[in-house]
């Protein structure tokens, strides 16, 4: 399905009945990433969306950051007109940091909060290297925490003669370094709402104190740690996330 918000062709698919979860898709992925773990969650609504300029959706005009991309977000629900009906928000990855700065700033509400491997804690150094090397292209492991499908389709770009754009779409390549520069360790610290934390214990992309981090942050937070190497957890362990997930959204 498609509808237009601010501008901008927006995809986004919705499934199932009873309550209502948002899904946020990670950087350089699209909602589909969530059809293994919605099919799983069958006692609930499930609504996903391509953010803008990624999947099907169109790309922003200019770069954007958190802020910007948290503004989209409360447009696109009130143009669904669900903007006061989510019962729980599941982030993953850089949608992890997308859903607490939209809860911080008041552009999404929601009763409940998950984080399946959520970025957001930036002020670190070999984050900011991982950044600069992903914009430069200098190598496939810069990659690894993207989708499979995105990043083969990267990595021949890299090595072809297309351009060297985030993506080949040169507004991206800004937005990706101005998302990756917003830290929102002082946004968890804000949040009151029940929360879920899911981290694999050696994820390549997102380390353990990460989650433990926000564990610490987040007052009304529970983090669960996965054995496992895998950055897309809903992916790879899919039934032990989403047990996970039932009991926390129905105890």
């Amino acid at each position: 399905m498609q509808v237009i918000v601010d501008n901008l062709v927006t995809a986004y698919g919705q499934e199932g009945s009873g309550k209502l979860l948002l899904m946020l898709h990670g950087w350089g992925d699209n909602h589909n990433t969530f059809k293994l773990l919605g099919g799983l969650l069958d006692a609930y609504t499930k609504l996903a969306l391509d953010l803008p300029g990624f999947g099907s959706s169109q790309a922003p005009p200019k770069a954007w950051n958190l802020d910007d991309y948290a503004e989209f977000l409360a447009h696109f629900l009130t143009k669904l007109g669900v903007e006061e009906d989510i019962y729980a928000v599941i982030g993953h990855s850089n949608g992890g940091a997308l859903a607490i700065r939209a809860l911080s700033l008041g552009k999404l509400k929601a009763d409940k909060l998950i984080l399946l491997a959520s970025a957001g804690v930036r002020n670190n150094q070999p984050l900011k290297r991982m950044a600069t090397r992903t914009v430069a292209k200098v190598g496939k492991s810069a990659t690894f925490w993207l989708p499979k499908t995105t990043r083969q389709n990267l990595r021949q770009k890299l090595y072809g003669t297309i351009g060297s754009d985030m993506l080949v779409v040169p507004e991206l390549a800004e937005t990706f370094k101005l998302t990756v520069a917003q830290d929102v360790q002082t946004d968890a610290a804000k949040l009151q709402l029940p929360t879920l934390i899911i981290n694999a214990d050696r994820d390549p992309a997102i380390p353990l104190r990460d989650g433990e981090r926000f564990h610490y942050l987040i007052k009304h937070s529970k983090l669960e740690i996965l054995p496992g190497s895998s950055h897309f957890i809903h992916h790879e362990y899919a039934e032990p996330v989403s047990r996970q997930i039932n009991q926390f959204l129905h105890p």
